[in-house]
Parts: structure tokens; C-alpha cells; sequence
């Protein structure tokens, strides 16, 4: 329905929409923290962002022509040979490893923020501390660039 809707706000729904199914079969996945993760920054920020740049624009009076034939018959082709690409993958993946630890037995804490944040701290704390003052980095240097001159004035 994101892409047949005619109205792009019902587009934007229609994605809100898809983003919760996702997190919701995140959920069944045993990872928790990437379905709440899911659905604070997809279906929260990026949708809302998206949604005030529709309105924004309000596109209510543009109307799209169709598309030519060539360029049907050409979607049509693309589509299918998606679909016996995403076939062949399914036929091919092992399901039965998906949620093991690295001694081959089902772990039912792989989804959890627990277990995420001990793999954090203990395996992987140097690159998370790099990360962590690269991100310090880029917020100072945003506040330095945004920062105004004490000459300047606020008018354009």
C-alpha cells in the first residue's frame, strides 16, 4: 500500500504502518531491544520528519502522469527477477542457526539489552568508546559552526 496509495500522506501511514509489522516480527525474534529501537527512530523521528516535508510541500494539486509502456513492461521484469532472487535465498538459508550461540545451543538471551550491553562493555569497549568521541566530535563542531559571530546580525 506504500506504493500503490495515490495520496502521500496515506504513503507516510502506510510506512508507519510497515515499520511496526517489522518491529513486531523483531519481537518474535527474540530481539527486543531492536524492535523498541525500530520504533523510536523509524516509526517515531524519521516518519515524523518525512510526514512534516509532505505537508510541507503540499503536493494536493500535482497530479502524476502515467507511465509508458516500455517503462511498465520493464518494472514488471525488474520485479520478477527480484522475486526468484529473494526464492533462491530462502530456498538456500539454514533456519535452524539463527538463534544459536557460538556453542551451537539456542540461546534465549540473544535479543535482549542485558545481553547487548555486556557484549558492549566487554568485547567490543574500545571501538564503542571511539565511537562515542567521534560522536562528541561532530557535536562540538556542529555547535561551533552554528555558533554566531559577535558582529553578526540575524537578519538575512
Amino acid at each position: 500500500m506504500v506504493v500503490i496509495s495515490k495520496n502521500p500522506v496515506h504513503s507516510v501511514l502506510y510506512l508507519i504502518l510497515t515499520f511496526f509489522s517489522i518491529s513486531a516480527h523483531y519481537v518474535l525474534l527474540n530481539a527486543q531491544f531492536l524492535a523498541a529501537v525500530n520504533v523510536i527512530v523509524y516509526a517515531g523521528a524519521i516518519m515524523v520528519l518525512f510526514l512534516f516535508v509532505i505537508m510541507f510541500l503540499n503536493l494536493k494539486g500535482q497530479v502524476e502522469s502515467s507511465a509508458p509502456l516500455l517503462i511498465r513492461l520493464a518494472s514488471v521484469v525488474a520485479v520478477g527477477v527480484l522475486l526468484v532472487v529473494v526464492v533462491g535465498v530462502i530456498k538456500e538459508t539454514d533456519a535452524t542457526s539463527i538463534s544459536t550461540s557460538a556453542t551451537g545451543q539456542y540461546d534465549p538471551t540473544t535479543g535482549f539489552v542485558q545481553t547487548l550491553g555486556k557484549t558492549l562493555f566487554q568485547k567490543f569497549l574500545v571501538p564503542f568508546e571511539l565511537a562515542s568521541v567521534l560522536f562528541l566530535a561532530a557535536m562540538v563542531g556542529a555547535v561551533l559552526l552554528g555558533k554566531r559571530e559577535e558582529g553578526e546580525s540575524n537578519s538575512f
